[in-house]
């Protein structure tokens, strides 16, 4: 058997000076340019009364500058490895009563009250990380999120944009987003293979007065082939059996008789007609239109969820 080939001294010294290995599976790229990290937390506008969240924060290079300007920060880091590095890079110092560190994945640990979103995003959560703030209460004041380049593009997209998606019409309808930065692959240890973005989301006020699993699940049904017309996506037999199913299922909750006559097909197209949005295609329809729609569906007794 051949004798396992020992790592010679100096790729040993050059792995310890790496410091901690990075677990790829969880997506830990370690931000190290210090003039992204300040351009991050100037676009945060921290205060000094500020609870921070910042999810992912690897070793602290973004969390030890944003205790220096904030009266708490909560890092949630899903790596033990890693929280002990930046519970070791703050012991003993002032900001060490500032930092609570929750050891965990994002996506299941209840979040705390915080005033400000910060994230090195692992880019495999992405797009539930930003549906969990969208449904955070009480709602923040903002979030200063970094993601794969092209993610980021698709939350800022208007309709017409190649990028504009299902995605974009429902996070834009609950919050304004602003593409701020772009970050080269480089300014990351290890690199990543994709170019990043950060973006700024601040929520909309009034939050609207809509059913948003409903709001949701009409855009499925328009992107679903985003280049086709709405009719032609609402023409499928598994949307037909959906809706002909919420329809009666409406009806029965309101103790009324489904019509006799009723064909769901011509119901359908009677609402897509009459609203005028039959032969327009979901790529150029924007965040008004969707809402009309879907209170054109609603006023007929069709439901989305």
């Amino acid at each position: 058997m051949p004798k396992e080939k020992r790592p010679s001294s100096s790729a040993s010294a050059s792995r310890k000076s790496a410091g901690p290995l990075f677990n790829k599976e969880l997506g830990q790229h370690i931000l190290k340019n210090p003039l992204v990290v300040n351009g991050i937390i100037d676009k945060a506008n921290l205060k000094p009364t500020d609870t921070v969240l910042e999810v992912g924060p690897g070793t602290g290079n973004l969390t030890v500058k944003m205790l220096e300007k904030v009266k708490k920060l909560i890092a949630v880091e899903m790596d033990p490895r890693l929280a002990a590095e930046l519970t070791k890079r703050v012991q003993g110092k002032p900001e060490q009563r500032k930092l609570e560190i929750l050891v965990g994945d994002f996506l299941k640990v209840d979040l705390p009250y915080f005033d400000v979103c910060v994230s090195n995003t692992p880019y495999q959560i992405s797009a539930p990380l930003v549906m969990k703030l969208l449904k955070h209460e009480p709602p923040f004041r903002c979030a200063v999120l970094m993601f794969q380049r092209e993610f980021a593009l698709r939350l800022v997209a208007k309709p017409g944009d190649n990028l504009y998606c299902r995605l974009s019409a429902y996070v834009q309808l609950l919050a304004r987003v602003d593409h701020i930065m772009k970050v080269g692959k480089n300014n990351f240890r290890p690199p990543p293979q994709v170019e990043s973005s950060v973006v700024r989301m601040e929520f909309r006020y009034p939050r609207p007065n809509i059913n948003l699993d409903e709001y949701d699940g009409l855009l499925r049904i328009v992107f679903s082939r985003r280049n086709k017309t709405i009719a032609a996506n609402f023409k499928t037999s598994t949307v037909m059996s959906m809706l002909e199913r919420n329809y009666k299922t409406f009806c029965a909750v309101r103790n009324i008789d489904v019509p006799m006559n009723f064909n769901v097909k011509e119901a359908m197209n009677e609402v897509l007609v009459s609203s005028g949005y039959a032969e327009k295609r979901a790529a150029k329809l924007d965040i008004d239109d969707y809402l009309k729609l879907l209170c054109a569906f609603n006023d007929a007794g069709f439901h989305f969820s």
